[in-house]
C-alpha cells in the first residue's frame, strides 16, 4: 500500500517555540517538518497545523505555520477533539440549480465529493498529542501515517514507545523521504528535480 497525494493531506503537531528547545533533535524534526509542509506545496496536498494551549507555547515555528493552510488552537492534546476531523472531511455541496424538481429517474445522481483519507501526520510530543491526535484519527476511520524523524518528544523513550503504540493501533509508520517519493511515484513526473532538491 502507497500513499498517494490525490488522496493525502498533511496535519504538523505542536512544533511550538516554548515546546521545540525540551525536544530531543528538535533541530531535525524541525527541518523535516518543513520538508513535508513543501512537498506537500509541491504535490497540492492539502497541510493543516496544530497549536496547544499557544498563549502560553507559543505558535508553531514560522516556516511550519506559513506551509499550513489554516492552524488549529487547541487545549485538548488530541485535534481532533476541537475540530481537526471536521478540516480534514471533505464538505458534501448542496445540489445545485433545479434538478431537485426533476423526477427522481431524470436527476443526474451527485458526484460524491472526493475524500483525502490519508492523513500523514507528524508533530511533537510524539507520545501526547501527536499519539492521542492519531489515535482518534484512526478510530474515526482515516487512514494514518506517521512521519518518524518529523517526529519527536523530550526523550527518546518516549517517543519509541508512542512509535510502538501507534503501528500496533494500526498507523503506517514512514519517512519524509518515503512520503516524497510515495506522492512522486516516477522519476518522470515533472516535480522529480524540485522533490530531490527538498530532500537533499
Amino acid at each position: 500500500m502507497l500513499l498517494d497525494a490525490s488522496q493525502s493531506q498533511l496535519v504538523l503537531v505542536d512544533y511550538q517555540a516554548q515546546l521545540m528547545p525540551a525536544i530531543f533533535e528538535a533541530e531535525a524534526v524541525v527541518q523535516n517538518a518543513v520538508r513535508l509542509g513543501r512537498m506537500a506545496r509541491l504535490f497540492g496536498v492539502p497541510a493543516w497545523g496544530t497549536e496547544h494551549n499557544p498563549s502560553k507555547l507559543g505558535e508553531n515555528d514560522a516556516e511550519i505555520r506559513k506551509l499550513c493552510q489554516r492552524t488549529l488552537s487547541k487545549m485538548h492534546f488530541s485535534g481532533v477533539e476541537e475540530g481537526l476531523g471536521e478540516w480534514l472531511r471533505v464538505p458534501a455541496k448542496p445540489p445545485q440549480g433545479n434538478a431537485r424538481s426533476l423526477p427522481k429517474h431524470l436527476q443526474k445522481p451527485a458526484a460524491a465529493p472526493e475524500e483525502r483519507n490519508s492523513i500523514v501526520i507528524a508533530g511533537c510530543e510524539a507520545h501526547v498529542c501527536l499519539l492521542q491526535t492519531a489515535l482518534d484519527l484512526l478510530e474515526d476511520e482515516f487512514e494514518v501515517w506517521v512521519v518518524t524523524d518529523a517526529c519527536s518528544a523530550r526523550t527518546e523513550r518516549n517517543r519509541d514507545a508512542a512509535f510502538d503504540r501507534l503501528a500496533g493501533a494500526g498507523a503506517e509508520l514512514v519517512t519524509t523521504e518515503m512520503v516524497g517519493f510515495e506522492w512522486l511515484r516516477t522519476a518522470e513526473h515533472p516535480a522529480f528535480s524540485e522533490l530531490l532538491a527538498l530532500i537533499r
